[in-house]
């Protein structure tokens, strides 16, 4: 057996890009890239010397996914902010105007560090866990659900929510310490503002002490999109989390905007037109072994048999379970399980639906994905090779390259006229002996502007207004300027609102934008100030907030509560 292709590592002083842990260090200190600026970085630095056009970064990062030139350029930026390169004089990266970037800085390949074969691949990672990610668990909130609590945590800044639910046990601060689903999940993260939580009866959320109905945790849903201010969502779901998302997409289809089930199934007791289920006996098995077990792997041969053998991944599964729920919570949990049927709720889906079923999956099989496949509506069907269950073993990346791709297609032919955007509106006040315009500071805030990812709407001498498709992102913009507007001979005062606008030519109209200026009107000179709905959607993001009272905004009802923001 031949031995496998090493993961190359790439210098160019004074930096090291890590192909196998998906990392860029200077001097040694790790620089912060996000997935998609990483992947951008990395094929530069592979096709160094030679320009790579536009057309071809879209096909290789992006493909199959419809993104402007403004997602590329935005990656290029960040890119020349981690490696300090200035886009005038640069050293690392050249543009070629309107044709696309080369990469001009000598790259050497060094302490190549050999691949891991798959069977393997958990040990190897025990040794260095950041895989690329951080690990570290987001904070965890607490969302009411009638008089049960439960947690979820929230990561990522993309314009679309996405609704994770775990199937069987879940532990929100246990996902972090697999290094595989830790990355499954930043990955998400890249393109979505992610929404994680604890079913009731697992993990961090309440414990309960009778059987769950699939009802119940749709409440649950609820209850986490409403305390993090999503009004719409994209709902993945995983094995039991299939049904529970198919339910609450065809009860809320307003507040649903994509369906997407990986490794599911619609009913989880044999009958006769649905024979790929395990009998009732056989059920009974898995209770035998759940009661005489539990604490250890339990499952893990027919959920991970990549890794089945791998000491530290048994040892984290084992941990992950019992932290998860106790025996017999577990007990109570999977029996619920067995009970769900949704064959009958499959044909009322009307949202873009996407299963995802691996072809030997042992746990479910693949039988079972194509039966919800067939009977939804319109649903994509994405057959993928392989044998373990849990999404984030095996092959994640292909997995995750069809959910992005969905995902970015059901956005873009969404609403198109309509548009869920963070405004950011501010008024200027030139100080005294300043002339009213001034071509740097107008120059300094569209660059401001354009690096935050954002469209200006209107920038005059005494007043801009910007929309961003996140909000913290928004926040840290109107920050900035802010404190940078008196090297100007400026103060600045901002209003943030989120919501949805009309799209109206170049510009957005609507309430949202009536809001931020209502908002930014209230603003002592330096201030930015934000309603509820912002602060709520930027749970996790490291910003502090101080409450700044209940005012009524111009002719709205009702009236909204305001905070001051900083970065």
């Amino acid at each position: 057996m031949s031995a496998p292709a090493a993961a190359p590592v790439y210098v160019f002083a004074p930096f090291r890009l890590d192909v196998r842990n998906a990392t860029l260090e200077r001097n040694g200190l790790p620089c912060a890239l996000t997935p998609k600026a990483f992947s951008v970085l990395l094929h530069l630095v592979r096709n160094a010397g030679q320009l790579v056009t536009k057309d071809e970064f879209l096909d290789v990062i992006w493909p199959g996914v419809f993104v402007g030139d403004a997602a590329l350029k935005g990656c290029i930026r960040e890119i020349r902010k981690a490696l300090d390169d200035d886009s005038d004089t640069p050293t690392f990266i050249q543009t070629a105007h309107r044709r696309g970037y080369r990469f001009v800085a000598p790259v050497t390949v060094a302490d190549a560090v050999p691949a891991v074969p798959e069977a393997n691949h958990g040990a190897s990672r025990a040794q260095a866990p950041a895989d690329g990610v951080a690990v570290t668990p987001p904070v965890t909130h607490y969302a009411q659900s009638g008089d049960v609590s439960i947690a979820y945590q929230v990561l990522g800044d993309g314009p679309i929510d996405l609704v994770f639910v775990m199937g069987w046990v879940s532990h929100l601060d246990y996902f972090w310490r697999e290094p595989s689903f830790a990355r499954f999940l930043t990955r998400l993260a890249s393109f979505s503002r992610l929404i994680l939580f604890d079913k009731r009866g697992t993990g961090l959320s309440d414990r309960v002490s009778e059987l769950p109905t699939l009802e119940q945790r749709m409440d649950d849903v609820r209850a986490v999109m409403e305390a993090v201010g999503s009004k719409r969502a994209a709902l993945l779901g995983v094995s039991e989390g299939g049904p529970l998302c198919s339910l609450f997409a065809t009860t809320y289809p307003d507040r649903t905007l994509a369906l997407v089930m990986i490794g599911t199934y619609a009913k989880r007791l044999w009958a006769a037109d649905y024979p790929w289920a395990p009998t009732r006996t056989e059920r009974e098995h898995f209770f035998d072994e759940i009661r005489e077990h539990w604490g250890g792997p339990v499952g893990i041969a027919a959920r991970a048999p990549s890794r089945a053998h791998d000491p530290a991944f048994r040892e984290w599964w084992a941990t992950y379970l019992r932290m998860g729920a106790s025996p017999g919570a577990a007990l109570t949990l999977t029996r619920m399980n067995a009970e769900i049927d949704i064959r009958h709720v499959l044909p009322a889906i009307r949202v873009p639906t996407l299963v995802l079923h691996r072809t030997h999956d042992r746990c479910l099989k693949v039988e079972e994905g194509r039966y919800v496949a067939d009977r939804i509506p319109g649903a994509t069907y994405v057959e993928l090779p392989g044998d373990d269950h849990l999404p984030f073993v095996g092959d994640q990346d292909t997995m995750l390259d069809h959910v992005e791709q969905f995902l970015n297609r059901t956005y873009h032919e969404h609403d198109s006229d309509r548009v869920l955007a963070t405004v950011l509106s501010a008024r200027v006040t030139a100080g005294a002996g300043h002339a009213a315009h001034d071509e740097a500071f107008d120059a300094h805030v569209r660059r401001e502007i354009e690096w935050f990812r954002g469209r200006a709407l209107h920038a005059g001498d005494t007043a801009y207004t910007a929309a961003f498709d996140g909000p913290a992102r928004a926040i840290r913009c109107a920050a900035s300027i802010a404190a940078a507007a008196p090297r100007f001979g400026r103060m600045v005062s901002a209003g943030l609102h989120t919501g949805e606008c009309d799209v109206d030519g170049a510009g957005l109209r609507g309430p949202a934008v009536d809001l931020a200026r209502a908002i930014g009107a209230l603003a002592e000179p330096a201030e930015v100030l934000v309603s509820r709905t912002v602060k709520d959607l930027v749970a996790g993001s490291g910003l502090s907030f101080a409450d700044r009272g209940m005012h009524r905004l111009g002719d709205a009802e009702p009236r909204w509560r305001v905070f001051a923001a900083s970065a």
